[in-house]
């Protein structure tokens, strides 16, 4: 009996912690939508940061990249649920093997790891699709800039070769001249 008593609790503790989660999901949601509100709190216009002529330009002309929603989504809610449904899994297997109690409530306990494992699977799938399209894109990038290595090479040698032969008939034009 304790021991039902010990996974009713962890259910209590994980819905509280899955409030707070999107509780604070809301408010950096709330934080960024209110980012572009004047302020009224301050009279003053917020502070704008000058460019001084002596900063060098960055070298990647690409705006650095920001935390998204989705990266707060997957931090604080994807990755949770993903390590309570491994965890409360191997807790009940556990907890299966060693007391007589719990086999007696298998079903439930089943079909909360089922609940779970729904969302859980889903999110373990898009993370492998992300990673997937990632992968692909960084083939595809590395065979583009292999491809425009050798490109350069190649013109570089046609130039080399073209002002190596406008140099010998600059310099057969001169003989004959003499």
């Amino acid at each position: 009996m304790l021991l039902i008593d010990v996974l009713t609790i962890l259910g209590i503790v994980m819905a509280a912690m899955a409030i707070i989660v999107s509780l604070v999901v809301f408010l950096q949601f709330v934080r960024k939508a209110l980012r572009g509100v004047p302020h009224l709190i301050r009279h003053t216009a917020p502070k704008r940061k000058e460019i001084k002529e002596k900063e060098k330009p960055k070298m990647s002309k690409e705006k650095a990249e920001g935390v998204t929603f989705n990266d707060i989504f997957m931090f604080m809610i994807a990755v949770p649920l993903v390590l309570l449904w491994v965890g409360f899994a191997g807790f009940v297997i556990h907890s299966g093997l060693n007391n007589a109690a719990v086999l007696e409530n298998i079903e439930a306990y089943t079909t909360l790891i089922a609940i779970l494992g729904g969302p859980a699977l889903l999110i373990i799938k898009d993370a492998l699709d992300v990673w997937k399209q990632e992968q692909a894109e960084k083939t595809a990038f590395y065979k583009t800039k292999a491809q425009a290595v050798i490109d350069y090479n190649d013109a570089t040698q046609k130039q080399a070769q073209m002002i190596e032969s406008k140099a010998q008939d600059q310099e057969h034009k001169m003989e004959s001249k003499k």
